[in-house]
């Protein structure tokens, strides 16, 4: 690996500004959040798209004067208002559009897909006009959220399968004046619920809602948790039963809500459209059954388009907001009042849509790993071993005519001198020379090949074995998780020199000890992409080549893990006040020591045997009592840093 040295400014005149914007695709992704600065610098609008371009670079160097270092993750808290905006909007705008006169919508938004108490605070500060409300999948999620200041009317909604316990701290809920849905997943959660709902005497109780398995199936990377097979819901024969039971414990008042899910970012709104028709046929027919439901709870997948190709691939959507809000209005609308039954109240869980948006991680390229090595400088003499005769002749002859015979000539030539080396007939300043002579050939074959209308599919993986690997401060376990566990798309993008035309061809891996740890995979409006174009990396006017890893606010906070114990990086809130940037909280992430004693290493224990392993050194003359404090010292102040380069 070389280090990233300063590098002149390339020759190559610089890019009118729109093609910059159509070269890194910000045209497509990211909702107009994104743009470039004449300077060239990536600028993001913290607001929305309407608020003023500002250059990321100032904003990670406010950070710094606050102390933050790289990796630095910005969240940008007016986002989340937009979004929530946004969404709500589209819902009034598809009532008013449909004649929907009694209808109303509620955003939830589920604590899973990112519980961060920043961020939660923010939702719930931004959607407070909109009647936000939360949906939570376990205990330790509900106990959050009836502490939280949510606003008059929201709603918990219970999910996920609930013990005895866990329905009681509902009813505790409950009776501190919260408005409390538990959901009922399964019929074997019944008894628990109608046992707990008695044991708890005269006083507010939770309202019950059900949980539909519809047959409508979702789509993209997570439709294997919808339909008949799905893991959480009630079939119909259970949900019946379910509505038998309930009734006969006298408890039929309570079941206010029906609720069905359909998966996560799901790309075909056609999809949304059988289950929205599903759905609103289900609660019609238990409303007529004489079972008061209000609310129907439309459950998340609404998509968000992190590649910008408006298609229904897993990493894209074919269906804008206001789609997705006008099909479920009007196809809900339209079995109501077959039906003749009354509009529900609407809720939907759209956490990925109304999160992701709102974080971006920034990370300083420290290196690069290049596929080739430079051929030895010195040309082969006729002393030199016949495989290195060979292979500069390869190099020094190869031509648009003869590159594939050449090309697959230098493969066995390059196999043939590992087999020669293994048995100790060239020594190693051969293999040196035969290595890089033969990324000489490649490179040249490479070059012919790209001229060809159809490349054939070797040089397509020999494309991909020459690309450039960059060395990133960062972690994709703890920062990008879902890219290394299901291969979700980020949209990548240098902070600044977006006007020079990029000249790498690049991978990205982090700095933990895992071959797993890097990006392979990039945004394309067309195709999935196996490298990054690029720049060369180095030092310019005192910053290191650094790169924003965007849209990843959305599950990625606790997904990570801290794999070779690198923990959450520093974190940094944006504001904008008046068309200025400030930030309005610093946060440091975690140091070593915090790493260390999630793990059960004390800090003082492991500071005290280091010391005494010093003194042990003193004793034995071996190291001098003064070098002993220092050393002890530095290993003391380590635990303080950050697990992460430079800091």
């Amino acid at each position: 690996m070389r280090n990233t040295e300063p590098h002149p400014v390339p020759d190559s005149p610089l890019l009118p500004l729109e093609d910059a914007v159509e070269l890194w695709g910000l045209h497509l992704w990211g909702d107009g959040l994104f743009g470039v600065a004449p300077s060239g610098e990536l600028t993001i609008r913290p607001a929305g798209p309407k608020s003023p371009p500002i250059p990321l670079g100032q904003l990670v160097d406010a950070a710094a004067a606050r102390g933050l270092r790289t990796p630095l993750l910005l969240r940008f808290p007016q986002l989340l208002g937009w979004r929530i905006e946004t969404l709500a909007t589209a819902f009034a705008a598809a009532m008013a559009e449909f004649g929907v006169v009694d209808g109303a919508y509620h955003p939830v938004f589920p604590l899973k897909v990112n519980q961060r108490r920043a961020v939660v605070d923010a939702l719930l500060a931004a959607g407070r006009p909109y009647g936000i409300s939360l949906e939570v999948g376990s205990r330790a999620e509900l106990l959050a959220a009836l502490a939280l200041d949510l606003a008059p009317g929201a709603m918990i909604v219970v999910n996920g399968y609930k013990d005895r316990a866990t329905l009681e701290l509902a009813i505790l809920g409950a009776r501190a004046g919260r408005k409390v849905v538990v959901v009922l997943e399964k019929l074997f959660e019944l008894d628990d619920l109608l046992a707990a709902l008695d044991a708890a005497g005269d006083g507010a109780l939770p309202e019950i809602g059900l949980r539909a398995r519809l047959y409508a199936r979702g789509a993209g990377k997570w439709w294997k948790s919808t339909g008949v097979t799905a893991k959480f819901g009630l079939s119909t024969a259970a949900m019946l039963r379910a509505v038998e039971r309930i009734g006969a414990a006298g408890r039929l008042d309570l079941v206010r809500m029906l609720h069905f899910h359909i998966g996560s970012q799901v790309p075909e709104i056609r999809r949304f459209k059988t289950a929205f028709r599903e759905a609103a046929r289900v609660y019609a027919k238990l409303r007529r059954r004489g079972v008061p439901l209000e609310i129907l709870d439309l459950g998340g997948g609404l998509a968000v388009d992190y590649e910008g190709s408006r298609t229904a691939s897993d990493a894209s959507m074919n269906y804008s907001v206001q789609e997705y809000a006008n099909d479920a209005v009007f196809l809900v609308d339209e079995v109501c009042r077959e039906e003749q039954v009354p509009f529900p109240m609407l809720l939907s869980e759209s956490g990925r849509a109304l999160t992701a948006h709102h974080a971006v991680l920034v990370t300083d390229v420290i290196g690069s790993i290049e596929a080739d090595p430079p051929p030895a400088a010195a040309p082969a003499g006729p002393e030199s071993p016949r495989v290195v005769r060979e292979m500069e002749h390869l190099a020094e002859h190869i031509s648009a005519k003869n590159y594939r015979e050449y090309f697959h000539d230098a493969v066995l030539l390059r196999d043939e001198m590992i087999t020669l080396f293994n048995v100790g007939l060239i020594e190693l300043e051969d293999r040196a020379r035969v290595q890089g002579l033969f990324w000489r050939v490649c490179r040249a074959a490479l070059r012919h090949a790209r001229r060809e209308r159809v490349p054939s599919e070797e040089f397509e993986q020999l494309e991909r074995a020459l690309d450039e690997r960059f060395v990133c401060n960062f972690s994709v376990f703890q920062s990008t998780p879902d890219h290394w566990a299901l291969g979700q798309l980020f949209p990548i993008i240098p902070l600044d020199r977006l006007r020079e035309p990029p000249t790498r061809a690049a991978t990205l891996v982090d700095i933990t000890c895992d071959s797993d740890g890097a990006i392979d995979r990039f945004v394309d409006p067309r195709d999935v992409r196996d490298h990054l174009a690029l720049h060369a990396p180095g030092t310019r006017d005192g910053r290191p080549y650094r790169l924003a890893v965007t849209m990843i606010g959305a599950y990625q906070d606790v997904m990570g893990d801290m794999h070779n114990l690198f923990g959450t990086p520093d974190e940094a809130d944006i504001v904008v006040e008046q068309g200025v940037p400030r930030v309005l909280a610093a946060r440091r992430g975690d140091t070593a020591g915090s790493v260390l004693s999630l793990l059960g290493y004390r800090r003082d224990e492991l500071v005290a045997a280091v010391d005494r392993a010093l003194a042990g050194e003193v004793d034995a003359g071996r190291l001098p009592p003064g070098t002993r404090r220092t050393l002890a010292a530095r290993y003391a102040d380590a635990f303080e840093a950050s697990t992460y380069f430079g800091c």
